[in-house]
């Protein structure tokens, strides 16, 4: 359970600076410079998420049932899932509709995702896990409307570029649902609901 709590620590922490310090990390770029910042930082969440990964798998092998959470749950995950996915998708390219709209779907789609394994997970690494980025997105996402936008091109919506991003969000959906998330996490999503 440490390794898994480092792990979290670190990663969600990097991605926490410019919610909490945003002169801080002005200053640490212009001392450092942009690319040695950003290769700081992405070492540090690398580091930070692989003992995530580690930590999570050795703790999820005896970790405490809080709840057992309803079939209905389960279903419910999968669909918000599937918008998770979209909003992961629509983060580029920057003309479709849906981030000229809500101009952060990542984060947002961070939030769903939380949320729906949340309600699909009764676990207390479970907990522990998929209520840290929860809470971590929430307050990244106010953060970033808090922000001022920086000076950018004004892209027109794509409706070509609108269907391409649904379309890859639904595939790429399809794809965890039907096997990859089994492979990779080592559970079907699809086991409770039969």
């Amino acid at each position: 359970m440490v390794i898994f709590i480092i792990g979290i620590i670190l990663f969600l922490g990097c991605h926490s600076v410019r919610i909490f310090s945003e002169p801080w990390r002005t200053r640490m770029i212009h001392q450092l410079g942009e690319k040695k910042w950003k290769g700081l930082h992405t070492l540090i969440s690398l580091f930070g998420f692989i003992l995530l990964i580690i930590g999570y798998e050795q703790a999820r092998q005896n970790t405490i049932i809080i709840w057992q959470p309803p079939v209905f749950l389960t279903h419910l995950a999968v669909l918000l899932n599937l918008f998770t996915f979209i909003l992961f998708a629509s983060s580029v390219p920057n003309n479709n509709v849906i981030r000229l709209k809500l101009k952060h779907p990542m984060i947002l789609g961070v939030k769903v995702w939380a949320l729906a394994h949340l309600l699909a997970n009764g676990s207390l690494i479970d907990l522990i896990l998929f209520g840290s980025f929860l809470i971590w997105a929430v307050l990244d996402f106010r953060s970033a409307r808090n922000r001022p936008s920086p000076s950018e091109v004004i892209h027109v919506a794509s409706f070509k570029a609108t269907l391409i991003t649904i379309f890859s969000g639904v595939t790429v959906w399809l794809a965890f649902l039907l096997g990859l998330h089994q492979w990779l996490i080592g559970v079907s999503p699809l086991a409770t609901i039969r």
